[in-house]
């Protein structure tokens, strides 16, 4: 059915309540702005796709910052000790282990275990293990949730991905990210509800990862760039006056409102809101990504000024990428003060299937300063308590070296989605909590396996959205974030 056939199907009260109010936030927008050019217009909440909703109950968090480290770090080497694992290295696993397994590139009939060089030790009053390479994220260790046996469905990236990101791996669905705008809308007026700050080489998803599907587009995560202009073509041309570009805007308002009020598509109402959007970003955008008002001692607890390590790597994204990653971090709790509900913080690559030790040891020097630093800053700052910290890849690493190609010289490690791990902090969970529990060479979950469908309904829950009544009707079904699976991991919850 399309949204014309829809919305002759309305009721009289629904009718009125959709097209009247989707003409009146484009009339009311005009009307205030034709009064004060320099100010951004005012949209009444009811009339706003991306004004504050109330949740289904009681919210222990507002925002969330989503760390995406894309290509799946390796738990053994980071988060996952396994002590056994480097008795046995350069044994091979038992058949009955690996007879029904798809890898990506591991040759089965060759393949040895592969222990880790690592040094493990515990932090805090928990007691909470991380590997020598994550020295300032140890020091976090009370505050931090570690998730030891999440297991997913995909075994290669793209699906995988989509999986972390929408719930399934299929094209076209909803981001989380876009999912709680629905739910919740945003609480900035001048900034998006959803921004994505990217670094390194660029994801095997790329925006797929953060769309808004079958959504309104104004649910979408926008992509800001760390430094210059946040968003290209936001500045007015040169000689291009304020007054005149609101003009045009209330002009192209009043012909979208009257188009939407013949189709009644929902994309025109996203369409008005984006345009008006992109108005009040024009002077809080570049306000945001101006970091000088920051004090000397954050910009040097975050890491801003760093210089990359001489460490050949191959897979980091280019230089500069110590800085890009600090910056984000930085750049993603200023966005939560502006009320921004959903930061995306991405980088790629730690897919390390060659030359493991010296490229995670380059990419764990990148993002272990400024993360700490975040949950730090958050936490000084009276944030973390309302902000979900995220932190997370798409699978795991496989405890038997890759041998591709029948290679010899096996220095990586292959995808790994039947047990891996994550992080979490504030946002309403339990810190100094290490929950779940792997075998002795970290092949399969033994205790408290965590679904990526779990930990989106425990996501949701932490905002006061039940995942089983946040849906959206397309194409004849109701759709949600967990589609027919998930259930809340309460042990989670502090």
């Amino acid at each position: 059915m399309n949204p014309l056939q829809e919305a002759i199907h309305l009721t009289r009260r629904d009718f009125f309540t959709t097209t009247a109010n989707g003409i009146g936030a484009a009339a009311l927008a005009s009307m205030i702005a034709a009064e004060d050019l320099q100010a951004a217009p005012i949209i009444a909440a009811s009339n706003d796709p991306l004004a504050p909703r109330k949740p289904h109950f009681s919210a222990r968090a507002k925002n969330c910052i989503f760390i995406f480290m894309e290509g799946a770090p390796s738990q053994l080497d980071l988060f996952d000790p396994k002590p056994k694992l480097n008795e046995l290295n350069g044994q091979p696993l038992p058949e009955s282990l690996t007879k029904n397994v798809r890898f990506a590139f591991i040759k089965k009939e060759s393949a040895v275990l592969m222990g880790s060089p690592r040094q493990f030790a515990k932090n805090g009053q928990s007691g909470m293990e991380f590997s020598d390479l994550l020295p300032c994220l140890s020091q976090c260790a009370d505050d931090l949730l570690m998730v030891r046996s999440m297991h997913t469905d995909q075994f290669n990236h793209h699906p995988a991905q989509l999986v972390l990101t929408c719930g399934r791996s299929t094209f076209g669905l909803p981001s989380a990210g876009a999912w709680l705008n629905y739910g919740l809308g945003s609480e900035s007026r001048n900034l998006p509800g959803y921004v994505v700050l990217t670094a390194g080489r660029g994801t095997s998803a790329g925006t797929s990862l953060w769309q808004s599907g079958f959504l309104p587009s104004v649910y979408s995560g926008v992509l800001f760039r760390n430094q210059g202009d946040p968003v290209l073509n936001l500045r007015n041309p040169e000689g291009l006056p304020a007054s005149l570009q609101r003009q045009g805007l209330d002009v192209l308002a009043q012909l979208n409102a009257k188009r939407f009020e013949q189709v009644q598509d929902p994309e025109i109402a996203s369409r008005i809101s984006a345009y008006e959007l992109a108005f009040r970003m024009q002077s809080a955008a570049p306000e945001f990504i101006d970091i000088s008002d920051e004090s000397p001692a954050t910009l040097e607890m975050y890491g801003v000024d760093r210089e990359d390590p001489k460490i050949k790597v191959d897979r980091g994204g280019g230089a500069g990428q110590y800085r890009n990653y600090a910056k984000n971090c930085l750049l993603a709790r200023r966005l939560v003060e502006r009320g921004v509900r959903f930061v995306n913080i991405v980088h790629a690559s730690w897919d390390h299937h060659s030359n493991l030790d010296s490229e995670l040891t380059f990419n764990s020097g990148m993002a272990d300063q400024p993360i700490a630093a975040l949950i730090k800053d958050l936490k000084q700052r009276g944030l973390l308590d309302e902000t979900l910290v995220v932190i997370a890849g798409e699978f795991g690493r496989t405890p038997l070296g890759e041998n591709r190609g029948g290679s010899k010289n096996v220095t990586g490690r292959d995808h790994h989605p039947t047990a891996f791990s994550i992080l979490m902090a504030g946002g309403g969970l339990k810190g100094g909590l290490t929950y779940g529990e792997t075998d002795e060479i970290g092949w399969n979950i033994v205790r408290d396996p965590v679904h990526i469908n779990d930990f989106h309904a425990t996501l949701l829950h932490l905002f006061g959205l039940d995942h089983l009544r946040l849906t959206h009707r397309f194409q004849g079904r109701d759709f949600r974030l967990t589609d027919v699976a998930g259930k809340v991991v309460n042990d989670w919850l502090a």
